[in-house]
Parts: structure tokens; C-alpha cells; sequence
């Protein structure tokens, strides 16, 4: 039988059978359908390494169809801190589930990535959380294939440092408005967001200010 070895994370566990689960992975090369013989039974080895919020180290054998065979699995980082606060634990799940359905209507391997960042910096404590929010919903709607335009304005003018801007939702863009909320450090700081790794975003000062509008901006550009 022919296997492959891959990075996983859990997306999904289902039951299936007396001893049986059916587990949907995410992994470099996209998403996973397998079945876990046997790994509700008490001394099976499978079960130690599909935990969820943890990156895993699997072997997939061939299956029937598209269902691959789960022969081993272990972790290789288990992110426990998430567990330890509400707010990171909830967020977590919300991106599992955003990425769940966006990767059945966009299949791109980036996907891993994004949600692999998203569990170390939620596991992180020392990271805001509205940093990684902002971070993933930045990252979500460009793969989905809307990227924010943080160069031009809805006018199709340069995002200019002497304007206020405000996010029209219905347009998917920034509006000049006198009295926006949205002014250059802002977009400075969303621009880093949209480009930078969330380990070197963490070392930035004095963002808490301006982080909530940022995370408003982000929120609503994604759609979520």
C-alpha cells in the first residue's frame, strides 16, 4: 500500500462506526479526508496524535475513493495555552471553521499556513489577540480573492497621509471622509499586518491605540 507523510492539522473528528473516526486534515498540500481505525478504542496509537490545536506528523495510506487511510500520527506541537483562556480558545475555533468551508470553495495550500500562524501566536499569550484577529481576517479574504487595497481609496486615489478615511462595507474600500476614524497610522499599521509574520508584529509598540480600528477594518473586509 502506498503512504504519504505529511504535516497535519485537525480541522474535524467524526465517529464513525463502533471504533472509527473520520478526521479531516489540513496539510501543505491541502485538505484530507481519513479514517482512524480503531481510535476510540483505550489502548489505540492513533489517538494521541490527532489532537486538535496542534500540528501533527501523520502517515496516510490509499483508501477507498478519496478516503485515505490514518496508519500514524503524532504531535509535534500541541498548542495547550490555547486552552487556557476563553477568548483565544473560541477564536480558534472560529478560524478552524472559517478555513474549513473557505478551502471547499478555494483549495490552495496556503491555508496551512495561515491557520498554522494563527495557533502559535493564539497559544503566544504575549501576543494581542486582536493582532492575530487582524492578521487572519486580512489573510482569509486574500485567498478568497479580496485583497484589501491599502494603496488606493474607492476615488482610485493614492491613501494619502493628510486624509481621514472610513471603510465602506458595501464597496469593499477605504472613502475619503473628513471625519473618518481611519487616518495614516492606520493604514501603516494594516499594511504591516497584511505583510509581516504575527512573531514580528508582536515586537511593534504603541499599537493598542488603533489596533480595534484595525480589527474593525479587518473584520468587516472579510465579511465574517
Amino acid at each position: 500500500m502506498n503512504s504519504t507523510r505529511t504535516r497535519a492539522i485537525v480541522l474535524r473528528r467524526t465517529n464513525y462506526g463502533e471504533a472509527d473516526r473520520i478526521v479531516q486534515l489540513l496539510t501543505p498540500t491541502g485538505k484530507k479526508s481519513v479514517i482512524a481505525k480503531g481510535v476510540r478504542r483505550e489502548k489505540s496509537r492513533l489517538a494521541g496524535g490527532i489532537e486538535l490545536f496542534a500540528i501533527c506528523d501523520v502517515v496516510i495510506g490509499e483508501g477507498k475513493g478519496d478516503l485515505g487511510i490514518l496508519t500514524s500520527a503524532r504531535l509535534v506541537q500541541f498548542y495547550s495555552h490555547i486552552m487556557q483562556d476563553y477568548d483565544r480558545m473560541q477564536f480558534a475555533y472560529q478560524a478552524i471553521k472559517l478555513i474549513t468551508k473557505a478551502s471547499e470553495m478555494v483549495d490552495e495550500p496556503e491555508w496551512y499556513d495561515i491557520l498554522a500562524e494563527v495557533l502559535m501566536a493564539l497559544d503566544a499569550h504575549t501576543i494581542a489577540l486582536e493582532l492575530v484577529q487582524t492578521w487572519f481576517y486580512l489573510h482569509y479574504a486574500g485567498l478568497l480573492g479580496h485583497e484589501l487595497n491599502l494603496e488606493r481609496d474607492l476615488a482610485d486615489s493614492k491613501l494619502s497621509a493628510e486624509q481621514t478615511y472610513r471603510y465602506d462595507e458595501t464597496e469593499q474600500g477605504f472613502r475619503q471622509v473628513a471625519s473618518g476614524e481611519i487616518g495614516s497610522e492606520h493604514i501603516k499599521l494594516l499594511r504591516l499586518i497584511a505583510t509581516r509574520p504575527l512573531k514580528t508584529l508582536a515586537q511593534i509598540g504603541g499599537v493598542e491605540p488603533i489596533l480595534g480600528d484595525c480589527l474593525m477594518v479587518a473584520r468587516q473586509h472579510a465579511a465574517v
